[in-house]
C-alpha cells in the first residue's frame, strides 16, 4: 500500500498491486476440467487507479485545508484502456482514457483549470518502469460549479519482459493424469513459477498528480 502511494508524487517510485488480467479468452491462467491448466495470459496490461489518487481538492489561498476554503473538487473515472497484443514489435501499447468531473464553489465568470496527471507502467507489482505527467484542461462556464474533460495517455510494455518463458509455460500447462504424484499440486504455487508470472505481470496506473499534502489529505479524510 505505501508503494501504491508514492507513484503519486515521485517520477520513478514503486506503486500499486499486480493482477492478471483479461478475460478467459485474454489473459488468465485458468483450470482445464480438472486436468490441467491452460495459459491464455495476455500481454496486454491491467488498468486501474492507485489508492488516494483519483481524487483531486484544490484549496483557496490561506485558511488552509479546510472545508470551506475548497476551491476545486476533481475525481477521475471511466478509465478504459485499448490494447492489441497482436501488434508486431518490441513493444505491446495500451491507449489509456479517463474522464475527470470537476466541481467548483464559486461560479462566477468563465473559468479554466488545468491539473495534472501521471500514467505509469507498473511491472511485478512494484517496479516501475515508466511514468509520464500530463495535463487535462476543464473550463467552467459563467455561472456553472461543474465542468467534464476526457484525457488520454499511451503506455508502452516491453514484449518480451511480459512473456512466460518457455519452460514456465512448459510447467503450467503440462497435463496431469489422475493418479500422478503431483496431479493435485498447483504449479503456480512454486515459488520460481510464481515470480516468473510476477515479472511478466503489468499493469498501467494513472491517477492526479498530487503534492504530498494533497496525497495526505486524500489518505485522512
Amino acid at each position: 500500500m505505501q508503494a501504491r502511494r508514492l507513484i503519486a508524487t515521485t517520477l520513478c517510485s514503486a506503486a500499486a498491486l499486480a493482477a492478471l488480467s483479461g478475460c478467459k479468452s485474454k489473459g488468465d491462467i485458468v483450470v482445464d476440467e480438472g486436468v490441467g491448466i491452460t495459459a491464455v495470459r495476455s500481454k496486454c496490461p491491467a488498468v486501474g487507479i492507485p489508492e488516494y489518487t483519483g481524487d483531486m481538492t484544490v484549496f483557496g489561498p490561506g485558511a488552509g485545508q479546510t472545508a470551506d476554503n475548497i476551491d476545486v473538487v476533481a475525481a477521475m473515472t471511466d478509465v478504459r484502456s485499448q490494447c492489441n497484443e497482436d501488434v508486431g514489435g518490441d513493444k505491446v501499447s495500451a491507449q489509456v482514457s479517463f474522464q475527470v468531473l470537476a466541481r467548483r464553489n464559486d461560479a462566477r465568470g468563465a473559468r479554466t483549470v488545468t491539473l495534472p496527471f501521471f500514467v505509469s507502467v507498473l511491472q511485478g507489482g512494484s517496479a516501475v518502469t515508466s511514468k509520464r505527467v500530463g495535463q487535462i484542461t476543464l473550463n467552467f462556464a459563467d455561472g456553472q460549479d461543474r465542468a467534464q474533460a476526457t484525457a488520454t495517455g499511451t503506455a508502452y510494455v516491453d514484449r518480451a519482459a511480459a512473456t512466460l518463458p518457455q519452460d514456465i509455460r512448459e510447467r503450467i500447462t503440462r497435463k496431469r493424469k489422475a493418479g500422478d504424484a503431483d496431479a493435485a499440486v498447483d504449479p503456480l504455487a512454486a515459488p520460481e513459477i510464481k515470480a516468473a508470472v510476477a515479472r511478466a505481470t503489468f499493469e498501467v496506473l494513472v491517477g492526479f498528480q498530487l503534492t504530498e499534502a494533497q496525497l495526505a489529505y486524500n489518505a485522512t479524510r
